[in-house]
């Protein structure tokens, strides 16, 4: 997988591809990454990468003949027809990020990442030129360079080779639509806490059982708008009704 992003920092991508398993798929080639700044095509003597708003009003915006030359040479730079490249916009007005998303652009061979500065960059712009605005949530952050590694560090984890076991993805919270169950390991006794004695049974069976069910009962807790947005089967809801019981009582 190709991913080229527009920025104004580039360094700051030494997160993604200089430690752990991000890092580690970089350095073996499972996922190649460029960065183009619009600094690098500026035409005056300042390098000039801001401008004032139209209208007036508090801060400035990116520049938009460089950043524009900059998203061009970004998806000219990914191998392949400019047109079959996605160009995607971090921005605090964009969706809100699923897993799902992660999914479909880990599938693609070809990505292109824009991460704004300031208050963001001239709408037309977004029109022309942006095919998705994708956020992290309601909140703001002070560029897109830390909501790109984010998103690229999850795209890496679905592509096949980056993790030492290409079934851990698929384990996750959100995979299934359901938040991970609790884990544990060694010593079997912490804080005089024991490990759930039926992870020590060696019956993968009432294992499986009990992970979902944590995992259905750590989703009702944490994050109920989950289970109201999946449909859970009658075994999950018969499942779910007894981890409910359990811990009211």
């Amino acid at each position: 997988m190709q991913v080229n992003v527009v920025t104004l920092f580039p360094e700051m991508f030494a997160a993604i591809t200089e430690w752990g398993i991000s890092g580690r798929a970089v350095k073996q080639g499972l996922v190649s990454l460029g960065f183009y700044n619009p600094r690098d095509y500026t035409k005056d003597k300042h390098r000039t990468v801001d401008d004032k708003p139209f209208g007036g009003g508090p801060g400035m915006l990116m520049k938009t003949e460089p950043l524009i030359s900059a998203i061009h040479a970004a998806k000219h730079g990914l191998h392949g027809h400019q047109q079959d490249t996605k160009v995607v916009y971090l921005s605090p007005q964009g969706r809100h990020v699923t897993n799902q998303d992660i999914i479909d652009l880990a599938s693609l061979e070809r990505l292109a990442l824009v991460c704004g500065r300031y208050q963001g960059i001239d709408n037309r712009v977004i029109e022309s030129e942006i095919d998705e605005e994708l956020s992290l949530g309601d909140f703001v952050i002070s560029g897109g360079e830390l909501a790109a590694m984010a998103l690229i560090d999850a795209i890496i984890r679905f592509q096949p080779g980056a993790l030492g076991d290409d079934g851990s993805a698929q384990q996750d919270s959100f995979s299934s639509g359901l938040l991970h169950c609790p884990e544990y390991t060694r010593p079997q006794v912490v804080a005089g806490k024991e490990v759930p004695k039926v992870l020590l049974s060696g019956d993968h069976r009432a294992i499986d059982r009990w992970r979902l069910k944590q995992s259905l009962g750590a989703t009702w807790l944490k994050r109920p708008d989950l289970i109201d947005r999946n449909k859970l089967s009658n075994d999950q809801q018969e499942i779910l009704d007894q981890f409910i019981n359990e811990y009211q009582t």
